[in-house]
């Protein structure tokens, strides 16, 4: 089989250096181009020593010239420039996201969470939002493929389900999710410069953060009732992973163990999310440097209410690691591909 020529733009921040780190690995991939702006002439390994002795490409800008003999393309770009790109494809170039371009499905909507028009409104209808184990092979209709946010990765895995078989309410709903710095982008030094990252525990976005878009969104596909939910994110003093918090009440006649069996049998033929036994305790420490997702669901004081504890590494299973595993299915390779 011939490989796939692969341009990935964005590849010096973490969640590219991440992306090349996974792809070198992946037998269906040649790297052909790595783009970038400040770092043009660089090699990658400038940005990522355990690349030094791997031969790739160096760093240049990104033109539309280098699509002629390109496949895919991975953006890992800031919100607003995969759209530019977006506009020279050909319709044999598929085009993976990592960033929040194509997540939303109104302009308007994309318009007020992100502050910014959409420049390629009139693609929107040709991407989709694509968390694997819930788009499956619907990726194969798509030129377009949007990777979610790491924190509405770890939240909608297990949420999905519950919501989809009507096991949950949907009102007083509170997620609490803590990432690694790493979250923030290679600028978060500089942007958090009067916080010290490595000793402390910052909230941010309170009440109005981004990714409530795309959470609202997916799962008003599965009811028809409005959502009241409340997330709140935060900074830990770690680099990589994330673990959320979600406090949910139970419909009248639903268990704690009617809903691990739900979950259970829901993934079961999904390798990287994995429902714990019940009442579980984990950490990030479970799932870094994996592209797994583990689940526990723990009882509370309180009968009718449950607490979901999901734990994932955000550059891989809610970044890089969750782009390839969407390669993997648009494509038909092993879904395994890279990612073990």
């Amino acid at each position: 089989m011939p490989k796939l020529n692969v341009l990935v733009a964005g590849s010096t921040g973490y969640i590219g250096l991440q992306l090349i780190k996974l792809l070198v690995k992946h037998k269906y991939v040649n790297i052909k181009y790595l783009c970038g702006n400040s770092s043009v002439g660089k090699k990658i390994s400038n940005f990522d020593k355990s690349l030094s002795n791997i031969k790739l490409p160096k760093i240049i800008k990104f033109n539309k010239k280098l699509l002629k003999d390109i496949n895919v393309i991975f953006t890992a770009l800031p919100n607003g420039e995969a759209q530019d790109i977006s506009k020279h494809l050909n319709k044999d170039i598929v085009l993976i996201d990592l960033a929040a371009d194509f997540r939303l499905e109104k302009s308007s909507d994309y318009s007020k969470w992100y502050k910014q028009k959409h420049r390629a409104a009139n693609l929107i209808k040709k991407s989709l939002y694509s968390l694997p184990e819930i788009s499956g092979k619907k990726i194969n209709k798509y030129q377009i493929i949007s990777c979610p946010g790491c924190y509405p990765t770890s939240i909608l895995l297990p949420l999905i389900p519950l919501f989809k078989n009507k096991l949950v309410k949907v009102k007083n709903i509170i997620i609490d999710s803590k990432s690694g710095y790493s979250g923030a982008g290679r600028g978060v030094h500089k942007k958090y410069k009067n916080k010290n990252l490595y000793e402390s525990l910052s909230a941010y976005g309170v009440g109005y953060h981004r990714h409530n878009s795309e959470i609202n969104q997916m799962l008003k596909k599965f009811t028809k009732k409005n959502i009241d939910f409340i997330f709140t994110p935060h900074l830990t003093p770690m680099f990589r992973g994330i673990l959320s918090t979600i406090y949910i009440d139970l419909e009248n006649g639903v268990t704690q163990s009617k809903v691990i069996k739900e979950l259970s049998n829901f993934y079961k033929e999904d390798i990287f999310v994995k429902i714990l036994k019940v009442d579980s305790l984990l950490s990030t420490n479970d799932v870094i440097n994996t592209n797994n997702c583990h689940i526990s669901i723990c009882k509370s004081k309180y009968k009718n209410k449950i607490i979901i504890l999901s734990a994932i590494d955000n550059l891989i299973k809610g970044g890089a690691g969750q782009a390839i595993q969407n390669l993997n299915i648009k494509f038909n390779f092993p879904i395994k591909t890279s990612l073990q």
